[in-house]
């Protein structure tokens, strides 16, 4: 079938003197845009067909930017056409009709409202907006060019820069809510409202999973909501809060395969494994199919109904007046005892450890750690101290997990290859430098001081 890509110019800069509007450049805005897209071009094949572009110089400077950040020649082989530089769809239509019957994909780089009117021509469900630097994906009937009809197509989808590329999320997103003058109810309501809206704002990014930092501040911020609401369920009473945190869990959990693959193929492109290049290959590729299934899985789970009724619920309980109700009640000595609590239990597992304990357990003592910031983190000016304290001991526990992950993915190749012994042979020594650095950080875990110990130092 037919494949047509509809890409909207980056953001331009506005005309000034005697420029026209052809002229216009591209922004720096623009300009990361153009590049937070070059990977989805080539993932969506948009870039195999034919490229056709306004002979604008916004236009023209889109595809560059996009060429800047792939290994492919692109501006040479794209045909740039005054006729494209249009705002009216019909050019556009009139176009298309006039490929060759044996052109499969066409990619067009133009303007709107040109674009957007096109597009919802060709497909009754076509997004109403097409933002600059978006692109749109449609699949149209197996006809030639020249037959294409009106709401011909059946399939749209759609990809903008934001959802791309976290650091242009960033930059769009509304900004945390001001609380350091705030009530500790106003804090806590505040900052789980604020996660939530992180939370679904996230989603489209996860989904399009070009960038993984979306996937990590989404689990992130669902991980903070989960345990703020602890917190709230060892000081005092909300009805229904507990069967709502544990579907955030189970949302959480879903995230974990494929968080702990991201951080290790980054891990491998920073610092190459001591294996051969072909093993080498082999891992990165079979790590890259793994991470591909399970955010295939991730993103069916996003998109089913059992996933938004859990995100109905959890915001009718950040809504409802039984949660406001508790939160007056609220104090903060009540919170410092509940920390408390829990730094004392970290000290006695901490001090229960040893070179023998078994991996679950420095894994436990790092959750731990990080329910003991979440909880300080409602006081920050009053744990300010603290929270730097607890930096290093979380870096600590985190990168012995992450140890220990990366020895079990490891394994998993080796053991997915059968009975071949070239991969057992290629990364033995690699387990055994692996295994090594976890008992380095072992030992230095086991050696932190007592929390409380470090608590009492701060305080004086």
């Amino acid at each position: 079938m037919p494949e047509l890509y509809l890409m909207r110019h980056a953001k331009a800069k506005q005309a000034r003197g005697d420029m026209t509007d052809h002229q216009r450049p591209l922004s720096r805005r623009g300009e990361r845009q153009a590049a937070a897209m070059a990977q989805a071009l080539r993932g969506w094949n948009a870039l195999s067909g034919e490229i056709l572009v306004s002979s604008a110089q916004r236009t023209r400077e889109t595809l560059e930017g996009v060429e800047a950040q792939l290994s492919e020649t692109l501006t040479e082989r794209a045909a740039f056409h005054d006729t494209l530089y249009t705002f009216d769809k019909q050019p556009l239509l009139e176009w298309l009709r006039e490929r060759p019957a044996e052109v499969e994909r066409v990619l067009i780089i133009g303007h709107n409202p040109a674009l957007e009117t096109l597009a919802r021509w060709l497909c009754r469900d076509a997004p109403e907006s097409l933002p600059t630097g978006g692109m749109l994906h449609i699949s149209l009937p197996d006809v030639p060019w020249q037959l294409l009809e009106k709401h011909s197509a059946e399939q749209v989808s759609r990809l903008v820069p934001a959802e791309a590329s976290h650091a242009l999320f960033k930059k769009q997103t509304p900004k945390a809510p001001d609380l350091d003058e705030a009530s500790l109810s106003q804090r806590i309501l505040g900052l789980l409202n604020h996660y939530y809206r992180r939370v679904r704002a996230l989603e489209p990014g996860v989904i399009a999973g070009l960038d993984p930092e979306f996937l990590h501040q989404y689990r992130v911020n669902l991980r903070r909501s989960r345990a703020i609401g602890e917190s709230l369920q060892a000081t005092t009473k909300v009805p229904g809060l507990k069967k709502a945190l544990k579907r955030l869990k189970r949302r959480a959990q879903a995230t974990s395969d494929l968080r702990d693959l991201d951080v290790f193929l980054e891990s491998l492109r920073q610092t190459p494994p001591p294996l051969a290049e072909h093993v080498r290959n082999d891992l990165v590729d079979w790590l890259n199919a793994q991470a591909e299934e399970r955010h295939a899985m991730l993103c069916r789970q996003l998109a089913e109904p059992d996933y938004a009724e859990d995100m109905r619920r959890w915001e009718d309980v950040l809504a409802s007046k039984k949660l406001s109700k508790a939160l007056r009640k609220l104090k903060s000595a009540r919170v410092e005892a509940v920390l408390a609590d829990r730094i004392a239990r970290h000290d006695c597992d901490l001090g229960a450890l040893t070179l023998e304990s078994d991996d679950a357990a420095f894994h436990e003592l790092r959750k731990t750690v990080k329910r003991i910031r979440y909880l300080a983190e409602l006081d920050p000016v009053r744990n300010k101290a603290f929270l730097a304290g607890l930096k290093r001991r979380q870096t600590l526990l985190g990168d012995l997990q992450d140890m220990c992950t990366r020895q079990a993915w490891v394994q998993a190749f080796i053991d997915a290859a059968g009975e071949a012994s070239e991969r057992r042979q290629a990364c033995a020594d690699w387990l055994a430098a692996l295994e090594a650095e976890k008992q380095a950080l072992r030992e230095e875990i086991i050696a932190l001081e007592p929390l409380a110990r470090a608590e009492e130092s701060l305080e004086h």
